[in-house]
C-alpha cells in the first residue's frame, strides 16, 4: 500500500473542485496577450471593487503586520445594522465556501447524510464527502430544484439539505413562499442551508425576506457572499446568518483569523455602497439581454437565469470551448455538473459579451 491509501476513502473518493481559468494561464497556454482576455468563466463582477471598499482597503496598508480581527467585529456589527439580527446570529467565512464547510463540519459524520439537487453547485457533494457523510443527489426538475423530491429524500440519518436560490450553474429559481411551506415540512432536527450567493441580482419581483424565517426556524442557516455583486472575489470573504446555537457551533470548528484584515474593511466598507450594487445590478440586467437575445438569433437553447450568467446549450460543446480558448475567451464547461451539452457563460460588460458573442458565432458556423 502507498502512504495515501492510509488517507480515508471517502476522502480520496472526493473530486476536486474546478475553478474558472485564469487569465494568465490562458495567455501561457496559447500565446495570448492577457489584456486582450475575456473572462466570463467565475460570476465575478465585471465593474470590479466597489469604490468604498478599494479606499478602505487603502487606508490599512500600513497595518498589515498586525494580526485581523479574530471575531470581525466591525463587519459583523454592519450585518447586524443591515438585517436586523445580533452578533451572536453571524458566521464569517474565508468565502461563502468556507462558510458552507464549517455548516457541513459542524454537522455532519460518518453514519450522516445530507441531501441536495443534482446540477447544484459542486461544493456541496465535497463538503459532503470530506465529512464522512452520505450525499444524497435528488434528480432535477427542469434543471433546478425538485423540493417535494428533496423532501421525500430525507432519511432518518439525514442532517442537512442545501438549496441554492439561484442555482449556480443553471440559474434556477424558486419562489420564497415555496421555500417557507418546505421549511415547515422539515424535520426539526435537519439543517437547511439556503445558500443565496446571486440573491443581490434577483430583480425586485422575485426578493423575498429569507431573514425574517430565522426566527421561526432554528434550523435555517442563510450563506452569502461579497465575491458577486459587491465585486470582492480575489478576497474571499462570506457570511452566515444562522440561530445563536448553530452559529456558536460554526465558530467552534472555525478557523482563528479565517478572513483576513483587507477582506474585513473591504466587505464592510462594500455592504453599504448600495450606489455600487445598483449598478451592478443594472449591467447585469441589460447584458443577461445582450446574451440571450445573440443566443435567440443563433437558435440556441438556454436557461433562464436569476443570476450574472447564463448556462446555454451548443453543439460539441467541449470542443467549442477549446475553440473560444484560442480565440481568447474563457467561459465554463460544466459536464463534471452532468450538463455535458452546456457552457455556462458569465455576463460581462457590453464590449466583453460583444466579443463572447462575436467568436461563438464564428465558431458555430464551423461546425455547420
Amino acid at each position: 500500500m502507498s502512504l495515501c491509501d492510509y488517507s480515508p476513502a471517502y476522502i480520496r473518493a472526493i473530486a476536486p473542485y474546478q475553478p474558472g481559468k485564469p487569465t494568465a494561464e490562458l495567455a501561457r497556454e496559447f500565446g495570448l496577450a492577457e489584456e486582450r482576455i475575456v473572462k466570463l468563466a467565475s460570476n465575478e463582477n465585471p465593474l470590479g471593487v466597489s469604490p468604498s471598499a478599494n479606499h478602505a482597503m487603502r487606508a490599512l496598508l500600513d497595518g498589515l503586520a498586525r494580526y485581523p480581527d479574530g471575531n470581525g467585529f466591525e463587519l459583523k456589527q454592519a450585518l447586524v445594522a443591515r438585517f436586523a439580527v445580533a452578533m451572536e446570529n453571524v458566521v464569517l467565512g474565508n468565502g461563502s465556501n468556507d462558510v458552507l464547510e464549517l455548516i457541513a463540519r459542524a454537522f455532519l459524520a460518518p453514519g450522516a447524510s445530507a441531501v441536495y439537487a443534482q446540477h447544484a453547485f459542486a461544493v456541496y457533494p465535497i463538503s459532503v464527502l470530506a465529512t464522512g457523510a452520505t450525499g444524497i443527489a435528488v434528480p432535477a426538475r427542469d434543471f433546478g430544484h425538485d423540493l417535494p423530491a428533496m423532501l421525500a429524500a430525507i432519511r432518518p440519518d439525514t442532517r442537512m439539505v442545501f438549496i441554492a436560490n439561484p442555482n449556480n450553474p443553471t440559474g434556477t429559481f424558486i419562489g420564497g413562499a415555496e421555500i417557507e411551506a418546505f421549511m415547515r415540512q422539515v424535520p426539526a432536527q435537519v439543517v437547511v442551508v439556503l445558500d443565496e450567493a446571486y440573491t443581490e441580482y434577483l430583480e425586485p419581483q422575485y426578493r423575498y425576506d429569507s431573514v425574517s424565517w430565522l426566527k421561526s426556524y432554528p434550523n435555517l442557516v442563510i450563506t452569502r457572499t461579497f465575491s458577486k455583486v459587491y465585486g470582492l472575489a480575489g478576497l474571499r470573504v462570506g457570511y452566515a446568518l444562522a440561530s445563536a446555537p448553530v452559529a456558536d457551533l460554526m465558530n467552534r470548528v472555525r478557523q482563528p483569523f479565517n478572513v483576513n484584515t483587507l477582506s474585513l474593511a473591504a466587505a464592510t466598507a462594500a455592504l453599504s455602497d448600495d450606489a455600487f450594487v445598483e449598478r451592478s445590478y443594472q449591467l447585469n440586467r441589460l447584458g443577461m439581454v445582450q446574451l440571450v437575445s445573440a443566443f435567440d438569433v443563433m437558435g440556441l437553447s438556454y436557461m433562464p437565469s436569476f443570476g450574472n450568467f447564463v448556462t446555454v446549450k451548443v453543439p460539441s460543446a467541449q470542443g467549442v470551448f477549446q475553440q473560444l480558448l484560442r480565440a481568447g475567451v474563457i467561459v465554463r464547461p460544466i459536464a463534471n455538473y452532468g450538463l455535458p451539452d452546456y457552457l455556462r457563460v458569465s455576463i460581462g460588460l457590453e464590449s466583453e459579451n460583444a466579443r463572447f458573442v462575436q467568436a461563438l458565432r464564428e465558431i458555430l458556423r464551423g461546425l455547420v
